[in-house]
């Protein structure tokens, strides 16, 4: 969800000078926009935002939860521990429309059916929010970003009376598969998402935590009612996205740059093999980076307040105690318990591929070659040294 500060600064809060009993006229207008996707990372899931129109005030602004502040404190550091404030943005309409139409972005609109005092309600709500003291809140991409803030000041507004019927063509899905769904398969965003993620994003969402997803707002939002009527009168789409031939990238891809990993380490244990050698470079290659991925995804798991890195599974893979082992390989001779370790590694190979067939866990299809590759060159590990 693009968090963009592009006009942020095109007006302070100072300019609007709103005072707090400024009313709506009866011609005003709240809706909902949804912004589809972009190129990027996290512009993958698409943007939420509310605008409110009153032509007869001269008010077109958009109020939206997707602003990051980069003057924050060690900014990288809390955004990895899962601590990052977020902010409440205004913008004029006007900016908002120009910048997602030059970043070829679909938007949609969604006037809401609210009456003159639910509307004056959530103006009011939006501009405390964006007031300094208000502005800051402790963003979490499945519970509270810029699409579940849509929902549930939305719901604020209306006594929290919208009741959320599922979409006609609703299906039932785990975070991940909703993830998955806005990535491509073999991308990079995607393999670095489901190796940080854990299994406990593998359970099945609930129909109304599918709207941590902006599109997923807009789907819920056709088919709510709000005290026996439509929550949404009337419904548009303000910019089509301009169809683009999509680059290929096959050949940067994690399936290819794991694949040609995994045949230079399938190729040197075939080499190690037929001299009756043990390439010692390479294996403390592995079992460094397999290390210090395993540390990096327990310090994700204990150590941030990240709700969607609990009980990885990847740790079967990225084994952390690979580290304090490295001296073995440096040994002419390996000691005995080091061949029941590396039987340990190729346990919990067999073990990851046991959770990803019955759905425990779902990891990400770039790892396949090199799995394959790491199952190899310990089971190679085992018959060198045993036979030594």
């Amino acid at each position: 969800m693009k968090h963009f500060l592009f006009s942020l600064i095109v007006f302070t809060l100072s300019q609007l000078s709103f005072s707090q009993s400024q009313l709506l006229s009866e011609r005003a207008e709240i809706s909902v926009l949804t912004i589809g996707p972009g190129t990027s990372l996290n512009d993958s899931f698409g943007h939420s935002g509310f605008r409110v129109k009153d032509p007869v005030k001269g008010i077109d602004l958009v109020f939206n939860y997707g602003i990051y502040d980069f003057n924050t404190p060690n900014f990288y550091l809390k955004f990895a521990q899962g601590r990052l404030h977020y902010l409440c943005g205004m913008n004029y309409y006007e900016d908002f429309y120009n910048a997602y139409i030059s970043q070829n972005r679909s938007i949609k609109a969604q006037v809401l059916n609210l009456d003159a005092t639910e509307k004056q309600k959530l103006f009011d709500y939006l501009r405390n929010n964006i007031k300094p003291a208000n502005r800051r809140y402790l963003y979490d991409f499945f519970y509270d970003n810029c699409a579940t803030k849509i929902k549930d000041v939305t719901n604020i507004a209306v006594g929290n009376g919208i009741v959320f019927n599922k979409p006609a063509d609703f299906k039932d899905a785990t975070f991940r598969t909703l993830i998955n769904n806005n990535l491509s398969a073999n991308s990079w965003g995607s393999f670095g998402i489901n190796v940080a993620l854990g299994s406990i994003i593998d359970r099945v969402a609930p129909a109304e935590d599918h709207m941590f997803l902006p599109e997923n707002i807009y789907r819920f939002f056709e088919v709510a009612t709000v005290n026996n009527k439509p929550l949404v009168k009337d419904s548009s789409v303000i910019y089509n996205k301009i169809d683009t031939p999509a680059a290929t990238h096959f050949f940067t891809s994690p399936l290819f740059v794991f694949g040609m990993i995994a045949l230079v380490i399938l190729y040197i244990t075939y080499k190690d093999y037929r001299n009756n050698r043990r390439s010692q470079w390479l294996d403390v290659i592995l079992f460094s980076v397999t290390g210090i991925l395993g540390v990096l995804l327990l310090l994700l798991w204990f150590a941030t307040d990240h709700t969607g890195t609990h009980q990885n599974y990847n740790l079967l893979w990225a084994f952390p105690l690979n580290l304090f082992v490295i001296g073995q390989l440096l040994k002419p001779k390996v000691s005995t318990w080091f061949v029941k370790y590396l039987k340990l590694l190729v346990i919990l190979l067999c073990l990851l591929t046991l959770h990803w067939m019955i759905g425990v866990q779902v990891f990400t299809v770039g790892l396949i070659p090199l799995l394959i590759a790491l199952l190899v060159r310990y089971v190679y590990l085992i018959v060198v040294n045993r036979e030594a």
